[in-house]
C-alpha cells in the first residue's frame, strides 16, 4: 500500500485519467473530490461490498425456480403443437 501525505487543495493522480484532491478536513473525516472517466465507477467500500454482495445473490440460481420456468415452456410448447392441428 502507497502510503501518502497531502494538504488541502493537493492532488494525487492515479494512471493518465484519475485525479483525487483532499478538499476539506474535519476533525476525523476527509472529503476528497474525485475526477475520474464516466466508465470507471467509483464507490465507497461499504457500498461496493453490498453491491458485490447483492450481485453474488442475484447470480444464484434456485432449482426449483428452473424447474418452475421448464415446465411452464414445456406446457406454452404443447398448448401452440395443439393449436397447430
Amino acid at each position: 500500500m502507497l502510503i501518502l501525505t497531502r494538504k488541502l487543495g493537493e492532488q494525487i493522480t492515479i494512471g493518465d485519467d484519475i485525479t483525487i484532491t483532499l478538499l476539506e478536513v474535519k476533525g476525523t473525516q476527509v472529503k476528497l473530490g474525485i475526477a475520474a472517466p464516466k466508465d470507471i465507477s467509483i464507490h465507497r467500500k461499504e457500498i461496493y461490498e453490498r453491491i458485490r454482495e447483492e450481485n453474488l445473490r442475484s447470480s444464484q440460481v434456485d432449482p426449483l425456480d428452473l424447474s418452475e420456468a421448464a415446465s411452464i415452456v414445456t406446457s406454452v410448447i404443447k398448448k401452440e403443437g395443439e393449436s397447430e392441428d
